[in-house]
């Protein structure tokens, strides 16, 4: 899915109804139109009574309802909509909403938050259509404390408060209301982007509706998908509005990682385990055994042709044992270079999970960084330890891939927590590096020179130590194989998998294991 900026999309639109002739109150009212057709799609049961039968319907009393008491009840319980609606365009797109919810019979109220004279045309244009279709658009009654009634019990909220153009926290009235969207209504439907978050960033500026549907025009946008912003959209509906595909850009910095956009290769019929990648991973300590064999163990389910496990030698008994058959576990000795010269072989080299950050661990991790000419994935305390020596990064010949969560990140890039534009921080430090960054987390974004892919799959169940050992096993394997877009690909398949995973145990009760067995079923999808 192409994403694009509030700037990108301000621009656009200017383009397609200054420069192509759209009228503007035609694209508010199409976008009205797909902000009803998800409010009328939601369902909505009527209370007081249960289904017996495709038209019999049973009172809470026992007594089937005669069609005279059926009709009764269904005129009094209408379905009911309030509508909160800022004074600018996305204002505009409500009022022309509760309209179309009026005509088709809801029972309909909706609110104006803000100054009456600072309404746009086109939002003034629409409060006359509502007003000449026997709605109103009334004021916003702050004395909630007074009048809480009037805004509460109904079946849909739609907050069309503010659009993609807001940058300034919400305050006074307009938090009050995004507040009150939730107040014992059922569901919750925004549009655009929910009021209050930043539609570049994801950033809850101050505070901000929690929607279930958001109904966002013509094309995505990135806030939706990363930050805060992706937990308060819920379920994004992308609406065709009119404008002519051709106005938009035809290579877009940022998307939304999906199944169709996806692929994964066919092995040739004659390959042998050579051709299919040699991965070296340097991983392990003292009471961190784990996070080596999960690594290990996903660069196998990866696919990787040969898989070596340099771990330490006072661990290597523990991790003979731990590992499967098919990954040779190698105690690295005293000498670095007898290590460097075994890395050198391999086609990949995965540096950090479990590795300890001792002195003689710093010192083999920076020579390897120096002199390796292969790619390099590092996480855990592969990152922590060169963070006291991120200009490696700049110097490096070969491909450098980092996979740090928010904490490791904080520390290569000295920034604060939390970090408020994960996307924007995200690009900015792979382009000023020249690597490629995987910032795990919830939505986990890989960016590498200045193009970011925002992941769809995975799952809470994932956050649980040892997932991220896995991500860097199967990222080592399919570099080693040398596959087109290894990062990115390696996020949706893990997160596939860890989806694959809950379906099977549950959120609660599935471990970094049972992803790691579900890596081929998620890799056969792709085939």
């Amino acid at each position: 899915m192409e994403l694009y900026t509030a700037a990108q999309m301000k621009e656009i639109d200017r383009i397609a109804i200054e420069e192509r002739g759209i009228p503007s109150t035609v694209l508010m009212e199409n976008a009205a139109r797909a902000l009803v057709r998800e409010v009328r799609s939601l369902p909505i049961p009527g209370p007081g009574l249960r289904q017996d039968g495709p038209t019999a319907y049973i009172a809470k009393d026992g007594h089937l309802l005669t069609q005279e008491e059926q009709a009764e009840f269904w005129a009094m319980r209408r379905r009911s909509a309030i509508v909160w609606c800022g004074p600018g365009n996305n204002g505009g797109d409500g009022v022309a909403a509760a309209r179309f919810l009026l005509e088709a019979g809801w029972r309909v109220k909706c609110v104006l938050v803000g100054d009456r004279a600072k309404m746009t045309d086109d939002c003034r244009s629409m409060e006359r259509r509502l007003t000449e279709a026997g709605g109103m658009l009334e004021d916003f009654d702050p004395k909630w404390e007074e009048h809480q009634q009037q805004y509460i019990g109904y079946d849909v909220a739609i907050d069309a408060l503010f659009g993609v153009g807001l940058h300034r926290d919400l305050e006074g009235d307009a938090a009050l209301a995004a507040r009150m969207t939730r107040w014992m209504t059922g569901w919750v439907v925004s549009a655009d982007v929910p009021s209050g978050i930043h539609a570049d960033t994801g950033d809850v500026m101050g505070t901000a509706v929690k929607a279930d549907v958001t109904v966002t025009f013509s094309r995505g946008k990135p806030g939706l998908f990363v930050g805060k912003g992706a937990a308060h959209s819920g379920r994004v509906v992308i609406a065709d509005i009119g404008i002519p595909d051709d106005l938009y850009p035809k290579q877009p910095q940022t998307m939304l990682a999906e199944r169709e956009m996806l692929s994964f290769p066919h092995r040739p019929v004659d390959g042998h385990k050579g051709d299919f990648g040699k991965l070296f991973i340097l991983a392990g300590s003292r009471g961190y055994t784990g996070a080596a064999a999960l690594c290990a163990r996903a660069a196998v389910r990866g696919g990787a042709g040969l898989t070596t496990l340099a771990v330490p030698e006072d661990v290597y008994p523990i991790l003979a044992a731990k590992c499967c058959d098919e990954v040779m576990v190698w105690p690295w000795p005293e000498d670095d270079e007898a290590v460097l010269e075994k890395a050198r072989g391999c086609t990949a080299a995965v540096i950090g999970p479990g590795l300890g950050q001792g002195e003689r661990t710093e010192r083999l991790v920076l020579k390897l960084m120096k002199e390796l000419k292969c790619p390099v994935i590092l996480d855990a305390d592969g990152l922590n330890l060169i963070s006291k020596h991120i200009n490696i990064l700049d110097e490096r010949e070969g491909e450098t891939i980092l996979t740090p969560h928010d904490g490791e990140f904080a520390r290569l890039d000295r920034c604060e927590l939390p970090i408020r534009d994960r996307l924007g921080t995200a690009r900015a430090f792979a382009e000023q590096h020249r690597c490629t960054l995987v910032l795990k987390g919830y939505r986990t974004i890989a960016t590498a020179g200045g193009a970011c892919l925002i992941n769809s799959t995975g799952n809470p169940g994932m956050a649980k130590g040892g997932s991220g050992d896995a991500l860097a096993g199967l990222m080592g394997a399919l570099t080693a194989q040398k596959i087109t877009d290894a990062a990115a690909l390696a996020v949706w398949l893990h997160g596939r998998a860890g989806d694959l995973a809950a379906e099977d145990k549950g959120e609660y009760g599935m471990t970094p294991s049972d992803l790691i067995e579900q890596i081929p079923y998620a890799i056969k999808e792709l085939i």
